[in-house]
């Protein structure tokens, strides 16, 4: 399964050669590799859904988080949010992408979406499972999303 895997996501970056160079290929490999690995972390006793994110910064820093559970669902927080959110408490707040690893390509919730539109405006988001990598963005999440500008 490792190994399709690493057969898809050289595929993918393949194809993304053309437009993005080299070197961004490389960082975003990286970045599913770090992504997958905060999956591993993910506390997630009742549903069993695992997800892994790792948002990275205009400046090419990476922040890592993982789904954590609660026996009151209501107080469980996706990973797309605590990757987010730890970066937002580090001091950074432009960010160029956005990476998940999930097990069966689940695209982001509601209230992530909401989330990464607001924060995550300008980024590219990529969705890595076992089996595929889908490259998305922003306005394909949330195509009419509610802003500060809404006020």
């Amino acid at each position: 399964m490792k190994e399709l895997l690493k057969i898809q996501i050289l595929d993918f970056l393949f194809h993304l050669k053309n437009e993005m160079g080299p070197m961004q290929d490389i960082e975003i490999y990286l970045m599913i590799q770090q992504a997958q690995n905060m999956q591993k972390r993910a506390q997630a006793p009742y549903s069993k859904f695992y997800v892994g994110a790792i948002v990275q910064t205009d400046c090419g820093k990476t922040f890592g988080g993982c789904n954590i559970e609660s026996a009151s669902y209501g107080l469980t927080i996706c990973a797309e949010r605590v990757a987010i959110f730890h970066a937002i408490a580090q001091g950074y707040t432009n960010f160029s992408r956005l990476v998940l690893a999930t097990d069966t390509g689940a695209y982001p919730c509601g209230a992530c979406r909401q989330i990464i539109y607001e924060y995550c405006p300008k980024s590219s988001i990529i969705i890595a499972t076992p089996n595929k990598i889908e490259y998305t963005s922003n306005k394909e999440l949330l195509p009419h999303g509610f802003s500060k500008n809404d006020f």
